[in-house]
């Protein structure tokens, strides 16, 4: 209570020292007086042109400017696409209405040029546009430090990015893919000082953007444009750490710009848990901590999916380049290439009650694994703009892996009475090696002056895999009838794959530029040849060559797709619409060479169909609807009538009279972006229905062995909607405070099989979400985060007992500057659940602390953190579902302190500046 009245008396005095105000006006044209809706209206001080604070205008050309500041001489400045920039000064009141202001029309910013690039933001057609000098940050701040003041954008702790609720898939910097798909090279290295726009645009291909089409309405792309005289020289970082416990960290990032020319190169290597690229200082580095989770289908958890990277400890090694050049007029290129390899080490210990309907039964399990894996990759785009009609565009990559394993295994299995009824011991090591290649060729050519075009697209895709296995396994089944295997086998595995997928498309309009008709077709086809020949090892020759018919297979599988799809589209400012359909067929075909008799010839068809519209209802809102109707053949392995014996715990059988699937899903969103009054609200619903679902029957057996095949159910529906509101209050020129809330939730309904009974279950999560940041000039950033989630999970029938799961989940994240060139950096993880076994721990806290000072003319940082503070991460977990509940105890890492030093470097040339003041 001390701290809520000290925090109280902070705001009260905060907002004494300022004064609350309103500007409105009317925007007009000053030839016909009609309403100039989305111009930029913004608000700032005479003596240095600081931003006190932005509107946009509405459909009748209104806006309203309001907010706290201890300024009295203000400047209004109005910014519009093709109009002359409109600027007045004024003192400062409570209320000013500024009547009707007239702007004039200006030959030279026809298009979407703005002589007044001071403007904080800008709305060009689908594009928001954020000058980044409008925006004020904390020192040497990242453009993930920036995006996090822009409205509407939300930067997670891990990085990731979402506009209005929707993820953001891609990171470009000057139009040009930078390090393929792992934006946060981008978001964290580069500064803010370098970045002159940001742009926020929905996600569009080259082809879809050179033909004006909508693109991806549901994730978005973020362009940085880099200021035109930071364009040419050499900047990057070197960063290292070394830690109690034999802890160590290095990255390294250079780059070359060069106007068009872009050539950049990293490295880095850890062995605390950080598969990812950063520098030591940047919080990232300390590895991933545990965590709550739920899954899509209502089931819950603590801690990370297993096998998740938070389980045991990893050590890692990444380095890799990018090129982008523009190597003529209409042919730019852009190429990177990544290799990564580490070593994985996880020690886990996982007790399962396996929840039949007549009664149930337990399994405990020891495992030991030690993985290496090496990947390298090369990704590669061109695109040629022959004219501007003409787009050619060509993505190839390649891939190598390798991957080595060893693992042990101790499973056993009880009844309600704790009666042992099997053990399986096992020992196996595998060598696999994997090589991809695939290549996208698209071709577009508009014809008229309307938006018709022509596309072809042709996806090709060449995967193939080997691999080496040694397996040594002692099962014992007990009971009335106890029976003993011993597995002593080679196997060795061959996967080839070669697909193409072939698309083409004519959109032909009918009406103006608005109304559009497109004729589509798209055939796939693919081959696999999947084959796995174990040999057991032979007691007379003294190696592993006695063929094992029953544990092989030779697979061959083809599979064919049509669809031939038709549809209307419309198009105009601010509105997107499109309604079609089509007939999908195809036919699936599988054999085992080493079983004539076991064939498979499956042919399906079905109609599918879609509609999707996007409306901007003002300049601040907008609405999504989707709408889809698609089948989805079963897998050919499903459908073969084979019986798989590899593990006899679980026998698998196919079922050749498997229905292909059909799925609807539908999605509304709508977003408001309120930018006067700094709120944003967005709204989504996912949801889908499924019939003839295909699941896995199983049945077990008095000693707990298991056969599976599969079946086709109806009613399967999943409904995801959320809802989420925050409101920024400035309560001066440097102090501002910003306050979230929403709700998520998630609504299933399942159709399954347990022991060979059909149930229907209903997996509800329901959960708040409250946000609060507050940030205080370069002294303070506060981020705190609270989460609850309440999970129901009921039975029809009553076939299996009621279930209800809580957990509470807080996050801080706290940055202070005490002191001119000193951070202290705190992130706090708490997560209670109070529904788990009173075996394992309810609570889970982890600390990470870090010290970063500047030195060396704010080029060099010398960083202290420790990573688990307090000693109290936890590696147990807990995942119910419907028929089982497990619990997961892991090895995690443990509590370490590390130094660390970084440097950076910049010959970027900016005004007035020289070039090489590092070198």
């Amino acid at each position: 209570m001390k701290y809520f009245i000290q925090f109280s008396l902070f705001l009260v005095t905060a907002f004494a020292f300022s004064q609350s105000f309103k500007v409105s006006g009317i925007l007009v044209d000053e030839e016909n007086g009609s309403p100039l809706e989305s111009a930029t209206v913004f608000l700032e001080t005479v003596k240095d042109s600081s931003l006190i604070t932005y509107s946009i205008s509405q459909k009748q050309g209104r806006f309203l400017l309001e907010g706290n500041t201890g300024v009295k001489k203000v400047r209004l400045n109005v910014s519009y696409v093709g109009y002359k920039s409109y600027l007045k000064e004024f003192e400062l009141d409570k209320n000013i209405d500024l009547g009707v202001i007239k702007l004039k029309t200006s030959a030279d910013e026809l298009g979407e040029v703005v002589i007044t690039s001071r403007a904080p933001v800008v709305i060009k057609k689908d594009t928001l546009e954020f000058n980044v000098a409008s925006f004020k940050t904390k020192q040497d701040a990242t453009v993930e430090d920036l995006l996090k003041q822009l409205p509407g954008v939300e930067v997670a702790l891990d990085g990731t990015i979402t506009v209005n609720g929707k993820p953001v898939s891609e990171i470009m910097v000057n139009g040009k893919p930078f390090f393929g798909n792992d934006p946060t090279i981008a978001t964290k290295n580069l500064t803010k000082e370098m970045i002159e726009k940001i742009q926020i645009t929905d996600t569009k291909s080259e082809s879809e953007a050179f033909t004006g089409e909508g693109g991806d309405r549901e994730s978005k792309t973020i362009n940085l444009t880099i200021k035109e005289d930071r364009n040419r020289g050499v900047f990057g970082r070197v960063a290292g750490g070394v830690g109690t416990d034999k802890r160590y960290e290095l990255a390294g990032l250079v780059n070359y710009f060069d106007n068009d020319r872009r050539v950049s190169m990293l490295v880095g290597g850890n062995n605390i848990n950080a598969p990812g690229f950063s520098f030591g200082e940047i919080q990232k580095m300390f590895g991933d901590g545990n965590s709550s989770w739920r899954s899509s289908s209502g089931a819950f958890g603590i801690g990370d999916m297993w096998f998740g990277n938070n389980q045991g400890i990893l050590e890692s090694r990444l380095w890799g380049g990018n090129y982008a050049d523009v190597v003529t007029k209409g042919f730019d290129v852009s190429a990177d290439y990544f290799h990564s390899d580490g070593i994985q080490k996880n020690n886990y210990k996982i007790d399962r009650e396996n929840i039949l309907p007549e009664r149930r039964y337990f399994t405990k399990s020891n495992m030991n694994d030690r993985t290496e894996n090496t990947s390298d990759k090369v990704n590669m785009k061109f695109n040629i703009k022959i004219d501007s009609t003409f787009l050619v565009n060509i993505r190839p990559s390649f891939s190598f892996s390798k991957r080595l394993n060893d693992r042990d295994d101790d499973v056993s299995s009880f009844d309600e009475l704790q009666r042992m009824t099997n053990t399986a011991n096992t020992v196996r090591h595998q060598e696999n090696d994997n090589r991809n290649f695939g290549n996208q060729l698209t071709i577009t050519k508009k014809y008229g002056s309307r938006g018709g075009f022509f596309r072809v697209m042709l996806n090709n895709k060449w995967d193939d895999a080997e691999g080496d296995e040694f397996l040594y396994s002692l099962i014992h089944i007990y009971g009335s009838n106890p029976s003993e295997e011993i597995r002593n086998q080679r196997s060795e595995t061959k996967n080839k794959e070669t697909s193409y997928n072939a698309w083409a498309s004519w959109q032909h309009p009918i009406y103006k530029k608005e109304l559009f008709i497109d004729f589509t077709y798209s055939f796939s086809n693919s081959k696999t040849k999947s084959s796995k020949f174990v040999n057991d090892f032979s007691s007379q020759t003294m190696d592993f060559t006695d063929f094992n018919q029953d544990f092989s297979t030779d697979y061959l599988f083809l599979e064919t797709r049509s669809r031939p799809m038709a549809s209307l589209a419309y198009r105009s400012e601010g509105k997107n619409f499109r309604i079609g359909g089509g007939y999908a067929t195809g036919k699936l075909e599988g054999e085992d060479h080493l079983r004539p008799d076991l064939r498979v010839e499956n042919r399906f068809e079905g109609v599918e169909a879609f509609a999707s519209g996007y409306a901007k209802l003002s300049p601040t809102q907008s609405l999504n609807l989707y709408y889809n109707l698609r089948n989805q053949a079963p897998s050919v392995r499903q459908l073969l009538p084979g019986v798989d014996v590899s593990n006899p715990l679980n026998i698998i059988t196919g079922n050749p009279n498997l229905d292909p699937s059909q799925m609807q899903n539908i999605y509304v969103g709508f977003s408001r972006s309120d930018f006067q009054k700094g709120q944003n609200i967005w709204f989504n619903l996912n949801g889908s229905w499924t019939d003839r679902a295909v699941v896995s029957k199983s049945v077990v057996d008095e000693n707990n062995l298991r056969t599976t095949t599969y079946e086709n159910v109806n009613g399967l529906q999943r409904f995801n909607p959320s809802v989420f509101v925050n409101k920024k209050f400035k309560l001066d020129s440097i102090r501002s405070l910003t306050i979230g809330g929403g709700m998520w939730s998630s609504l299933n309904r399942s159709v399954n099989f347990n022991n060979g009974v059909q149930y229907v279950s209903k997996n509800n999560t329901y959960g708040p979400n409250v946000e609060l940041e507050f940030m205080w000039d370069d002294l303070i950033e506060l981020n705190v985060e609270y989460d609850w989630g309440f999970t129901q999970s009921r039975y029809k029938d009553n076939v299996f007992p009621k279930q209800n799961f809580q957990r509470h989940t807080l996050g801080i994240e706290a940055i202070i500057t005490p002191i001119s060139k000193l951070d202290w950096n705190n992130t706090i993880n708490y997560n209670y659940t109070p529904d788990v076994d009173a075996r394992f721990q309810k609570t889970a806290l982890l600390w990470n602390s870090s010290i970063t000072y500047s030195i060396l003319k704010d080029k060099g940082i010398v960083s202290l953190k420790v990573y688990d503070l307090l000693n109290r991460n936890t590696n147990t977990s807990r995942y119910a579902t419907e028929d089982y509940i497990q619990d997961t105890e892991t090895n995690m890492l443990k509590r370490y302190f590390m130094l660390g030093f970084s440097y950076k470097f910049n010959t970027m040339k900016g005004a007035g500046e020289q070039a090489g003041d590092d070198f």
